[in-house]
C-alpha cells in the first residue's frame, strides 16, 4: 500500500458509514426535525458524481465510498418523499440531474473544472442542512454521529487529495469540511439551548406519515 492508501481507504470506511446513521434514526424515530430534503438530493448527486470521478481517475477508494454511499442516501430519500407526499423518482431527478452535469464536466474539462463544478452540489449539501439546523423550531431529528462522521470523512478525503495531487478534490474536501464542522458546531450549539434564527413560520411535522 502506499502512503495515499491509508487515508484514501479510512476515507471510504467513514463515506460508507455515513449516511447509516442518519437513515438509522430516521426509520426508527420517523422524526425529519432539522433535515433538509434539498440537502439530500444533494447527496444524491455527490455520490453519483464522485463515483464516476473515481472511475474517471481510477482510484478505487472514491469508487467504492460514493457508490456505497448511494445505499443510504436513496432509502433516506425514500423516506422524505413519503413524508413530504412526493412521488420518490421525482424526489431524485434533480438529484440525478446535478450527478449528469459534473459527470459532463469532469469528462470535458477535466479534474480541476470538475472540482470546481462539485462544490455547486457539495455546498448545497451542506449548506442546506446548515440552513436547516439555523432556522429549524427543533433539531431532534438530526442525527449527531452523521455530523461527526461528515466532518471526518472530509478531512481523511482531503488528506487523501494532498497525497494523489488531485485537485478536484483537494477543492471539494476542503470547502465542504469546513462548512460540515460548522454544522456540527451549530447542532451542539442548539442541544445547549441556543435558539433558531429566522425560524420557520410553520410549525414542521415532527414524524414520518405512516401507512394507514
Amino acid at each position: 500500500m502506499t502512503m495515499a492508501d491509508y487515508p484514501g481507504w479510512a476515507g471510504t470506511l467513514t463515506a460508507i458509514l455515513l449516511g447509516l446513521p442518519q437513515l438509522i434514526r430516521l426509520a426508527r424515530t420517523r422524526n425529519v426535525e432539522g433535515l433538509s430534503l434539498p440537502a439530500w438530493q444533494a447527496f444524491l448527486a455527490v455520490g453519483i458524481g464522485w463515483t464516476a470521478h473515481g472511475i474517471t481517475i481510477g482510484q478505487a477508494p472514491q469508487i467504492v465510498a460514493s457508490a456505497l454511499s448511494l445505499a443510504s442516501t436513496i432509502p433516506i430519500l425514500y423516506l422524505l418523499s413519503r413524508h413530504l407526499h412526493r412521488n420518490f423518482l421525482l424526489t431524485l431527478l434533480p438529484g440525478l440531474v446535478l450527478a449528469a452535469i459534473m459527470i459532463g464536466i469532469d469528462q470535458i474539462f477535466g479534474s480541476g473544472a470538475y472540482g470546481a463544478v462539485a462544490l455547486i452540489p457539495a455546498v448545497i449539501a451542506n449548506a442546506g442542512q446548515s440552513v436547516a439546523l439555523i432556522r429549524a423550531p427543533h433539531v431532534g431529528g438530526v442525527s449527531v454521529l452523521f455530523l461527526i462522521l461528515a466532518v471526518l470523512n472530509q478531512v481523511l478525503w482531503l488528506a487523501w487529495s494532498i497525497l494523489v495531487a488531485d485537485l478536484g478534490t483537494i477543492i471539494a474536501a476542503g470547502t465542504t469540511g469546513t462548512i460540515a464542522l460548522f454544522n456540527l458546531i451549530w447542532y451542539t450549539a442548539r442541544q445547549l439551548g441556543v435558539p433558531p434564527i429566522w425560524p420557520t413560520t410553520a410549525s414542521p411535522e415532527r414524524e414520518l406519515s405512516r401507512p394507514g
